[in-house]
């Protein structure tokens, strides 16, 4: 089973997107870093990431959790930009969906 875990916003300016996100939205903030921050958006964490040539200011990407990430992989179903690897304690992958769009797995 897959569930949508977060939405990743590609931000010019991380402070002031956090302090948007946090105020404009009484979103709490979970974590804040210059590389990556995250606000509570209720079931879906709002992930702010700086913007780069790859990602422009703006963007997002979709990030969805699985009940078993190595399985869906092997599977084969979709094409995988970045296969499963073991990154900050957490299994993550990047898979492009059906509109050539990058989407993160994590599981």
């Amino acid at each position: 089973m897959a569930r949508l875990a977060y939405v990743i916003k590609f931000v010019a300016d991380m402070d002031r997107a956090v302090a948007f996100y946090s105020e404009t939205f009484g979103f709490p903030v979970r974590m804040r870093t210059p590389f990556w921050s995250e606000v509570d958006a209720g079931e879906t964490t709002l992930a702010l990431h700086p913007a780069s040539d790859a990602n422009p200011a703006g963007s997002c990407q979709l990030g969805f959790n699985l009940d078993d990430l190595r399985a869906f992989y092997e599977k084969g179903a979709v094409t995988f930009s970045v296969p499963p690897r073991e990154q900050h304690g957490t299994l993550l992958a990047r898979m492009i969906d059906c509109e050539g769009a990058e989407v993160s797995l994590s599981g």
